[in-house]
């Protein structure tokens, strides 16, 4: 008699992301994990304004070395 053949279910590869939110929610405390969720938040939003701020001073200073149209 032979034996059915093995068929391997392929399993989806767990994503970085989603590895280490497991391990963060085994290591860390809910409070702890709010709390650096909330600090990545920060970060970002201060990257975004110092772009905004960036682009501002690019703009501003184009404008005010350009040069008046001749009539």
């Amino acid at each position: 008699m032979e034996a059915a053949p093995l068929r391997a279910t392929p399993r989806p590869i767990p994503s970085v992301t989603g590895t280490l939110r497991a391990i963060e929610a085994v290591l860390l405390r809910n409070g702890q994990r709010t709390a650096r969720r909330n600090a990545w938040t920060s970060v970002l939003e201060d990257r975004r304004r110092a772009k905004d701020r960036y682009d501002a001073e690019y703009v501003l200073e184009a404008a005010a070395t350009r040069r008046p149209h001749a009539t």
